[in-house]
């Protein structure tokens, strides 16, 4: 018998062979950038838009041919097996890319939404350990939004700050962090999103502005979790994948990120109703909505032309423009938070601080951190290299949790206004 590679253990060296044939299969993959639309579409359509000219956009999907890589991925679901639990995060992996296979090889068709939905959930989901769906979720927080929107104009944060800015002082902050020269910034002018991370690139979309407080959530979201989770995961000797974000991970690589918002103060009610019209959108489009009226929804929810545009074309992607079809990614970042939120909680409760940590490990989905524990107690995954800041302020974060503990036990429908004034 062989010995094990370098820094694999004993008696898992299958695994980690058969992790570089998934990460080689799953290379010609590439979910966003085969339903994305060019930024020179955009630009004329928002264009044509704010002046009044609401036409479908019309746009020529290239539908890739994966028939080699879904074949590879069964025969790796097949040999992988589930007698371990490394084999069988191969096996949840394999099968949710071969998923994304068959939702890219439908790319202009409806035959998107059925897979997308597999994926990412359906809005009318139910958010687990509660009787209320991520519609609902999302309506309590538009009507929230609502609600305290005009008290809150005021506290909106005033000035600009151009893309090519942005991007020195990110680089200088995260060289202070990483290290020098670990994570680039770059500005791409053709980027959808306005931001985007990997594990040693940030992307800042040219041609547009950002707000203080729009680097503070890039720097929360972003680099704190998603380019620093794909840097610990390219540390994990024994499954690489773990530094590619996988489909069945993105609902809580979302989530975790938005958490971050959430618990270094890089969110606020205004982005939490962007995230939740998001689903309401996306439900909309599955019962008939298209572009031009989604778009509208958006519009008189008090968004901008182009932000309008945007947030239409993010529910429309790879899918026709006439309606009954969306590209559901966009559920999991509510979804995603709930569940993050709901683990942190627990873990608290359990006094596991510890599967917090390896929740940082490389791209993971909650599930895993609880089923790979062995392979966290045994040392053939490797404890995170860096943690957000405010993951490393332990008391701070238990703090936090501990009161979110308390209070939602606190039925407020039982607590009457007057006992709330304190004699004031």
């Amino acid at each position: 018998m062989n010995p094990s590679p370098p820094g694999i253990p004993e008696g898992l060296a299958r695994y980690a062979a058969l992790d570089q044939r998934l990460l080689a299969a799953v290379r010609p993959i590439r979910i966003l950038p085969t339903v994305a639309w060019p930024a020179s579409l955009e630009d004329r359509m928002i264009g044509d838009y704010a002046a009044g000219r609401l036409a479908l956009p019309q746009l020529p999907y290239a539908p890739p041919d994966l028939s080699a890589a879904r074949a590879e991925l069964v025969a790796i679901e097949r040999e992988a097996g589930h007698e371990d639990p490394l084999g069988d995060y191969l096996c949840r992996t394999a099968e949710s890319w071969r998923i994304a296979a068959e939702m890219l090889e439908a790319a202009g068709t409806a035959g998107v939404t059925a897979p997308s939905i597999v994926l990412y959930g359906h809005p009318g989901d139910l958010i687990p350990g509660s009787s209320k769906s991520n519609l609902d979720a999302a309506r309590y927080f538009v009507d929230l939004a609502d609600e305290l929107g005009a008290d809150l104009l005021a506290d909106e944060v005033a000035g600009t700050i151009a893309a090519e800015q942005l991007r020195g002082d990110l680089a200088q902050t995260l060289d202070g962090f990483f290290g020098a020269g670990v994570i680039a910034v770059e500005v791409d002018p053709e980027l959808t999103a306005k931001a985007a991370a990997g594990a040693t690139r940030i992307r800042l979309r040219g041609g547009t502005t950002f707000t203080d407080y729009d680097r503070h959530q890039l720097l929360a979201h972003e680099a704190y979790v998603h380019s620093l989770t794909a840097l610990n995961g390219r540390a994990q000797p024994l499954l690489a994948s773990l530094a590619r974000t996988s489909p069945r991970v993105t609902a809580t690589q979302e989530g975790l990120a938005v958490f971050a918002e959430l618990m270094s103060g890089a969110i606020d009610i205004s982005r939490l109703k962007r995230i939740s019209l998001r689903i309401l959108a996306i439900d909309m489009a599955l019962r008939g909505a298209d572009f031009v009226e989604v778009y509208r929804f958006f519009l008189e929810r008090g968004q901008s032309v182009a932000d309008s545009f945007h947030s239409a074309q993010r529910v429309f992607r790879g899918v026709p423009p006439t309606g009954g079809a969306a590209f559901a990614k966009d559920n999991v970042y509510l979804s995603g938070l709930l569940a993050v939120h709901t683990f942190f909680r627990w873990a608290l409760r359990q006094r596991r601080m510890d599967l917090l940590r390896h929740l940082f490990a490389g791209k993971l989905a909650l599930h895993d951190v609880i089923s790979l524990e062995p392979h966290f107690t045994s040392g053939a995954i490797v404890a995170p290299r860096w943690l957000p800041p405010w993951m490393q302020h332990v008391h701070g974060l238990a703090g936090k949790l501990a009161f979110s503990l308390f209070v939602n036990r606190i039925h407020m429908g039982r607590v009457q206004a007057e006992e709330l004034s304190l004699g004031l």
